[in-house]
């Protein structure tokens, strides 16, 4: 123990005196190095008492400190902004960039829907044909899926065109409007020259429902009225043909559905999860007064952690005629403590920047001054 090295003092850095090297070239760095040691080592009790450490040591814990400050500053940003980062490319560094942010990846979520509802989405809808067969009725199309090489379970039908035309059709016939009794009014706004199947600019909306419903009911009461039942992809149709024909669908394959993987993704540079999000350690000239106290303290609790373990290799000295306890037990304790509030205090301080809490700030800025000008008294203006 007494023939360690231990702190003299002073120190002079020299680029490549840290372990990894992130920051030695940066010139505020070089600076404060040297200036972190000393206030490190003063604040361990130097020059009262030996500190069993190196200046290697000190541009350890600084280089580790920076590296942990930035860290928690850019995956609070990866948090805050990933959904207008996810698909991004990762060629950009976006440590000091300004995120706009953007409705990319919510309308990737939302293309699924319009898979369902058949308006668009990531899926592809595919078109067959079904050759019907006189007196035939029923027609299982999982079969038809395996005759066309699709695994089995794979098909599902989305749309089968066999149904008879809407009513919206007919209502619009050129003589639907003869028996309306509205010609008179057609001519009389300037319409007669048209189709009679505008009249229903001069009808309620509910005349159209009615009508609609009436040439709906028609057709399933006086009408065979195609139409078809499809469970589990067994199709029945109705009525049953009477002639040999071919009924066209148009389906989708559910492992199409199912694939989770965005096309062009893979291997493509794209930010697909927050390790690839591509923010790199801090530049520290750019860390301000406020960043670097936080990495200062967070230095000396670093320190205090290294030094307790240090002496905790010798847990009693001893000396003529008795023996010196160290306080590396104290010092571990002090060293966890500390740099678990500079930690909680970094984020609480993140958070209280974040969009919805500066929002809430100034939407609560605005409310109270509106409560404070309702207090100036208003001027009565004579004319």
């Amino acid at each position: 123990m007494a023939n360690t090295p231990i702190w003299p003092g002073s120190s002079s850095f020299f680029p490549g005196d840290t372990p990894f090297g992130f920051y030695d070239n940066d010139i505020d760095f070089q600076t404060d190095a040297d200036r972190v040691a000393i206030f490190v080592a003063r604040r361990l009790g130097y020059p009262l008492v030996d500190v069993e450490l190196q200046d290697i040591n000190f541009y350890a814990a600084f280089e580790e400190a920076i590296t942990t400050y930035g860290n928690e500053v850019y995956a609070y940003q990866v948090a805050q902004n990933y959904l207008s980062l996810e698909g991004a490319s990762t060629g950009s560094n976006l440590n000091n960039a300004l995120i706009r942010p953007n409705l990319g990846t919510i309308v990737r979520i939302s293309e699924q829907y319009g898979v369902e509802a058949g308006a668009g989405g990531n899926v592809t809808w595919r078109t067959g044909s079904l050759n019907l067969t006189r007196y035939v009725q029923k027609y299982d199309l999982n079969q038809w899926a395996i005759s066309q090489s699709i695994e089995a379970g794979d098909l599902e039908i989305k749309r089968v065109f066999y149904e008879a035309l809407p009513p919206i059709v007919r209502y619009f016939d050129p003589y639907a409007g003869t028996g309306t009794d509205v010609q008179g009014l057609l001519q009389a706004f300037g319409f007669g020259s048209y189709s009679p199947g505008i009249n229903f600019l001069l009808m309620p909306i509910n005349f159209d429902l009615q009508k609609i419903q009436a040439i709906e009911l028609n057709d399933q009461v006086r009408k065979s009225n195609y139409s078809f039942e499809l469970i589990n992809n067994q199709l029945k149709i109705f009525p049953v043909p009477i002639e040999n024909k071919i009924l066209h669908f148009e389906y989708i394959l559910k492992s199409d559905r199912n694939n989770p993987v965005v096309s062009g993704s893979m291997g493509q540079g794209k930010i697909t999860n927050v390790s690839n999000a591509p923010y790199n350690n801090p530049t520290y000239s750019y860390i301000n007064s406020i960043g670097r106290q936080w990495i200062f303290e967070y230095t000396l609790a670093l320190c205090k952690e290294m030094l307790g373990y240090v002496r905790g290799k010798y847990s009693t000295i001893p000396i003529p005629n008795s023996e010196v306890t160290l306080n590396h037990g104290d010092l571990i304790a002090a060293a966890t403590t500390e740099k678990t509030a500079l930690i909680e205090r970094l984020r609480a301080y993140l958070d209280e920047t974040s969009r919805s809490k500066l929002l809430e700030k100034r939407a609560q800025e605005s409310e109270n001054l509106q409560k404070e000008l309702s207090n100036v008294p208003y001027t009565i203006y004579i004319g």
